[in-house]
Order: structure tokens, then C-alpha cells, then sequence
């Protein structure tokens, strides 16, 4: 895919996970969208769970991506995996993952070059 489509579809996943926080009852801390990977940090209610709300993270953005971005459902099968990493941070872990979120959009930039 051409690189301004991968800036729109990265753009309009990160514009849907975050109307989501409400509604879904969670809060992003960090979000960085990748060509083959999101990383997420969220805050989220533990009466909920994490793998719930993952889950509605995956669910509604593949609906709304793939009927927005008609050319995904032409170049992948399905827009995510079912797999997934999950790890929970104390306060003093969450600067530093906060920091590595941040830090991959630009070491993926290093590697293209």
C-alpha cells in the first residue's frame, strides 16, 4: 500500500480507539500505530479486563477500517490476528513504557533509511 494510504488508515485507527475510551471505559497513555503492529498503553478498569476491551479495540476498528479502506479487505485476510502481547506496569514501569511507545514510530524511520 502506498504510504499516504498507511498514514490515513494509521491517523484513522488512532482517531477510533480514541472515541472509544468513554464509552469502553478506558484511557489511552500511549498509542503508536506501526505498518504491521499498534502498540497500546491504557489504562483500563480492572472489573472490565484487558482482553475484553482489546477485543472491542480489534473488533471495532477492523469493522470501520475495513468498510472505510476497501483496499485492506483486497490485500489481507483479516486485519488482525487473534494473537496478542498484554502486560501490565506499576507507576514505576510506565514512564519507560510510555517512552518505548513513543521511540518505535522513529527507530522504524531509522530502519527504512
Amino acid at each position: 500500500m502506498k504510504s499516504h494510504i498507511i498514514s490515513a488508515i494509521a491517523e484513522r485507527s488512532k482517531q477510533i480507539v480514541l472515541s472509544m475510551q468513554e464509552e469502553q471505559n478506558f484511557f489511552v497513555l500511549g498509542m503508536e500505530v506501526m505498518p504491521d503492529r499498534v502498540h497500546l498503553l491504557l489504562d483500563i478498569d480492572p472489573t472490565i479486563g484487558v482482553n475484553v476491551v482489546v477485543s472491542r479495540i480489534k473488533g471495532k476498528t477492523a469493522h470501520i477500517l475495513n468498510k472505510e479502506f476497501s483496499e485492506l479487505t483486497r490485500k489481507l485476510p483479516t486485519l488482525w490476528t487473534r494473537s496478542k502481547f498484554i502486560a501490565t506496569v506499576g507507576s514505576v514501569l510506565l514512564e519507560v513504557v510510555k517512552k518505548y511507545i513513543e521511540d518505535q514510530k522513529r527507530n522504524e524511520q531509522r530502519r527504512k533509511k
